[in-house]
């Protein structure tokens, strides 16, 4: 486990962005936003309070709203601000994805397809993050590929290395057992079908980026142009989670 990771009884991918070198010789600051699997998992008291303890007073659900009506979402408390934004908006199931395809940039080209489709949903989620106050957290189902994709964006927008990015997304890796495990234990009978199931390799994110520059420019133009999140907005998510 890294120290940026936090250890809950029902999270498996739960971990703090803080800590990565970023712009101008700053870093991020820890404590100030939180990347996770499902919240709708935390029915244990003790994982509601290590929650609660962590300041998240903002959470950013970006599943569907059939996924938070079957699975539920994070336990109301008081003080918290729950955002459901569902910037994914052509529905695939992953465990049936085609073994024989190059299962790295078929994860590539959905990343593409939400970064088009999700506009305004994933601009709205930057606005949330750079306007809050207190701590955020943002997930989706395995805090994988969705979490993954606006982890990478707000990481860029700070000024964080590619490199970086790439290392904290393939830090899911850690909690691709209990992925699989959680998928057999919801799909009793069925067969996983594709061997890459909850995999997050750096290539993924490496491609997804890649294609944000070759489609706009740069991630901060896609960012700026494409999303409609102005310069003065990076400036604002920079002073509010850079150190000084």
């Amino acid at each position: 486990m890294t120290m940026r990771q936090l250890t809950f009884e029902r999270l498996h991918n739960f971990r703090d962005l803080g800590g990565h070198p970023a712009a101008d010789g700053r870093s991020v600051r820890r404590g100030l936003l939180y990347r996770s699997d499902s919240l709708g998992k935390l029915t244990s008291p003790a994982d509601l309070d290590r929650l609660q303890a962590l300041g998240v007073r903002t959470v950013i659900d970006l599943r569907y709203p059939w996924e938070i009506a079957a699975k539920g979402r994070v336990p109301d408390y008081e003080g918290l601000v729950y955002h459901n934004l569902s910037i994914e908006h052509r529905p695939y199931d992953q465990a049936e994805i085609d073994p024989d395809v190059d299962p790295w940039r078929y994860l590539a080209d959905r990343f593409a397809e939400v970064a088009e489709d999700g506009v305004e949903e994933i601009r709205e989620a930057l606005e949330v993050i750079a306007a809050a106050e207190e701590p955020v957290a943002f997930h989706c189902a395995s805090g994988k590929d969705r979490t993954g994709l606006i982890a990478a964006l707000v990481l860029t927008l700070l000024g964080v290395s590619e490199d970086d990015i790439a290392a904290d997304f393939a830090l899911t890796e850690l909690a691709t057992p209990h992925l699989i495990a959680e998928w057999h234990a919801a799909h009793p009978g069925r067969t996983l079908r594709w061997p890459g199931y909850g995999r997050a390799p750096e290539t993924v994110i490496r491609l997804a980026l890649a294609d944000l520059a070759a489609r706009h420019g740069s991630v901060e133009d896609y960012a700026t142009v494409t999303l409609g999140f102005s310069p003065a907005r990076i400036a604002a998510l920079r002073s509010r989670l850079l150190t000084a």
